[in-house]
């Protein structure tokens, strides 16, 4: 036999063991097997990458790189719906106060809850509630968290212009004058929780309409009459005119930038007050050169004498 053709048959014999051997290997490999070695699946992990925070961030607060920190922890530790990722979480308001060392959880940031559990107030203000609806209360889009002035209005009944005879000293109402005042009475607010009322029963066996939630920025907000508790954190006094303008005038809410009350690095700060002096008829005729009606004389045509 040639020499060439002994190494031909010498490498053919060669390949064929080699492909003998990885047949067997294949068919030798356990069920279940990803050639790592192991003999089965792949066994689920036992810690986790788990977002902490690294200070206290206040309710309403719009969380920021520097309050996170990332730990790694054992999967029975973690709590069920906690973030995994910075990004996740960075951007979003808190719903509730979160403490230093606590994982950030999806229920921190939830805007889906339409009822109140336990409310925290803060230390030296009260919690008072306030009833609104789609048109006083900003579409009831005002959240847990949320900043909030009150602008208050009376209407003339509760301001007579009066006039004193000086002769028996007897007191006349002057009517045909505007007295409705209107004031942004009092600012920079916190939404300690809100509230929807369930709705109403049902009628002729329609089932009830479910309340609509700010939650999914998506929704389309309709217009339906829907009512709004919005429990605030107040002082005394600003407690004595809420039941005020509860009791004799008009109250609307008007939210606020939650940027207004928090500096660059996310801490709580107070708002300066607006200086609003508040608004008149005789005010808008001036400051706002709202027109005067005038007296439109009529000429009628001359009448034929009888």
């Amino acid at each position: 036999m040639k020499r060439s053709n002994r190494l031909v048959l010498l490498v053919g014999v060669f390949l064929a063991v080699i492909a003998f051997v990885g047949i067997a290997i294949l068919l030798g490999r356990p069920a279940g097997d990803n050639g790592s070695g192991s003999g089965g699946p792949t066994p689920p992990p036992t810690q986790l990458p788990t977002v902490v925070a690294n200070k206290d961030i206040p309710l309403g607060v719009v969380v920021t790189q520097d309050m996170l920190t990332d730990q790694t922890l054992p999967v029975d530790q973690r709590r069920a719906t906690a973030f995994q990722a910075d990004g996740q979480v960075i951007g979003l308001v808190a719903r509730r106060a979160i403490k230093m060392g606590a994982q950030l959880e999806a229920a921190d940031f939830d805007t889906t809850s339409t009822s109140c559990g336990t409310i925290d107030v803060p230390t030296t203000l009260r919690a008072i509630a306030v009833q609104t609806d789609q048109v006083s209360g900003v579409g009831t889009v005002i959240n847990t968290g949320d900043y909030i002035d009150m602008l208050v209005g009376f209407t003339g009944d509760k301001f007579p212009v009066v006039t004193v005879n000086p002769t028996d000293n007897t007191i006349s109402v002057v009517s045909g004058l505007n007295g409705t005042s209107v004031k942004l009475l009092l600012e920079g607010m916190q939404v300690l929780c809100r509230q929807l009322p369930p709705p109403a029963a049902p009628a002729n066996g329609q089932q009830p309409a479910a309340p609509t939630s700010s939650g999914n920025p998506n929704a389309q907000t309709s217009l339906n009459g829907q009512q709004e508790i919005v429990i605030l954190g107040v002082t005394a006094t600003q407690a004595e005119v809420i039941k005020f303008a509860q009791l004799d005038g008009s109250i609307s809410l008007v939210l606020r930038s939650r940027l207004d009350f928090q500096d660059a690095q996310g801490n709580p700060i107070t708002a300066p007050p607006s200086g609003s002096k508040g608004i008149t008829l005789k005010k808008l005729t001036t400051d706002f050169s709202v027109p005067i009606p005038e007296l439109v004389e009529a000429i009628l045509p001359a009448q034929p004498k009888k």
